[in-house]
């Protein structure tokens, strides 16, 4: 072979080795970086891009977005971070490139108009109604000879199903079950169910069984439509008319399956004692739904972010009387903080505490933050976190970064929050697609 034609194409193969391998580290080193940004207009935000080459970046939109202050196209490497300035609310792309080249990563970037919230910390009573029955159990009917049996077991109806309909009839309520019950069993006919599993619409066949010690038919199940509970109320936001509250999502008490919604109430509440956390052993908020107390708002959606809904004013107990502005999590960092709750009555009081650990989410999770109590005050009245105190909301440097949501069950004083940009997103007040232990943890 032509010794410069072998010399040339050494040369191709180095080239596109290097290139190779600059490409696999620089997509390495991308791996942690975020698909999808949001930022709030006006607020600059600086990504430390560590790639051990240069690349390039540059933004769809410059209208939009503007990289390290004025450019469209900037180059990035270790030691330069990129700073983007959001100018107006939109959607932009940043596309990156190794060597100016070789496409390495788009970013899509979401910027909102300047958020501000309200902060809660008051201590709410929560009512809600399944959108239909829930099956929480099944029980045996005494019937003729003192025979047994289940007809909501043996025609496969699980613990955890959500019935919606019988007979084609949607169901708001337990007793509207007794009576479609009665009728179908005095006609001697098999009743339709329609029901949800995990999501999935099933329908069985359920033949009722008149029960000779009760005097009825019955369907052999443990049913229930409603549940009821105290938390803690996590922001307002009055430019959309809505809440957020508890920072995880209500179960049923038996089934642990997450509660559908059909329609719920948040309502006042007084704490009246507590039973303090120790370890091995949550304790808890003890609190009453105040008689006569207005509703605070509807209950619309449970997500594994907690409850939204609408409310129309700022509740009465509030630490702040005006919006402050709301820092998404890249902004969060290890160190000082305050979180506003409630141990006595009404009234929400400010608690130092420590953020211990911040978590990288390139997606909604739960557990983002993880914090400690280190408030003497707080530490003597509850222990640490409690149940019931999940949704207090986490402030720092006087943005509301987050809220709590579980307590570590064998060291009461630490717990983790989740970020508040997951919150407002089931809220509908940002755009997202939203969608748990390491430790044993139980709810706060």
């Amino acid at each position: 072979m032509n010794p410069n034609l072998r010399i040339r194409l050494l040369g191709l193969l180095t080239a596109f080795i290097i290139s190779l391998i600059g490409t696999s580290v620089a997509e390495g080193r991308l791996s942690p970086f975020p698909d999808e940004l949001n930022l709030l207009q006006g607020h600059a935000r600086q990504l430390n891009v560590a790639l051990p080459v240069q690349a390039s970046v540059s933004v769809d939109r410059p209208d939009v977005v503007r990289l390290n202050g004025s450019a469209e196209t900037t180059s990035v490497s270790i030691g330069s971070p990129l700073e983007l300035s959001p100018l107006q609310s939109g959607v932009a792309k940043l596309n990156m490139k190794l060597f100016g080249q070789i496409p390495l990563k788009t970013v899509k970037v979401n910027v909102i108009p300047d958020l501000k919230v309200i902060p809660g910390g008051q201590t709410i009573g929560v009512k809600v109604k399944s959108a239909g029955i829930l099956v929480v159990g099944h029980h045996q009917v005494i019937g003729d000879n003192n025979q047994k049996s289940s007809p909501g077991e043996e025609a496969g109806i699980q613990v955890g199903d959500l019935i919606t309909h019988l007979n084609g009839v949607s169901l708001k309520e337990v007793k509207d079950v007794a009576q479609i019950a009665g009728e179908a069993g005095k006609n001697k006919k098999p009743i339709k169910v329609t029901l949800t599993r995990a999501g999935q619409k099933i329908q069985a066949s359920i033949r009722p069984a008149y029960d000779k010690q009760d005097g009825a038919w019955r369907l052999g199940l443990y049913i229930r439509d409603s549940a009821a509970g105290v938390g803690t109320l996590t922001f307002y936001a009055p430019d959309q008319g809505v809440y957020g509250a508890l920072g995880h999502v209500i179960t049923d008490m038996n089934t642990q399956t997450p509660i559908v919604v059909g329609s719920g109430q948040i309502l006042q509440s007084s704490v009246t004692s507590i039973a303090k956390s120790e370890s091995g052993e949550p304790g808890e908020k003890r609190a009453h739904f105040i008689r006569e107390g207005k509703t605070l708002g509807t209950i619309e959606r449970n997500t594994h972010f907690g409850i939204f809904g609408k409310m129309t004013q700022n509740p009465e107990h509030s630490v702040y009387q005006e919006s402050i502005p709301v820092a998404f999590s890249d902004e969060i960092i290890e160190g000082p903080a305050e979180i506003l709750t409630v141990v006595e009555g009404q009234r929400v009081e400010r608690y130092k505490v420590e953020i211990v650990h911040v978590s990288k989410q390139n997606a909604p999770q739960t557990k983002g933050i993880v914090l400690r109590i280190t408030d003497s005050r707080l530490i003597e009245k509850t222990g640490g976190i409690v149940q019931g105190m999940s949704g207090s909301p986490i402030i720092q440097n006087g943005k509301l970064i987050g809220a709590v949501t579980h307590v570590f069950v064998n060291d009461p004083k630490s717990g983790y929050g989740c970020f508040i940009e997951w919150m407002l997103q089931d809220a509908g007040i940002i755009q997202g697609s939203s969608k748990n232990g390491e430790q044993n943890l139980k709810a706060g």
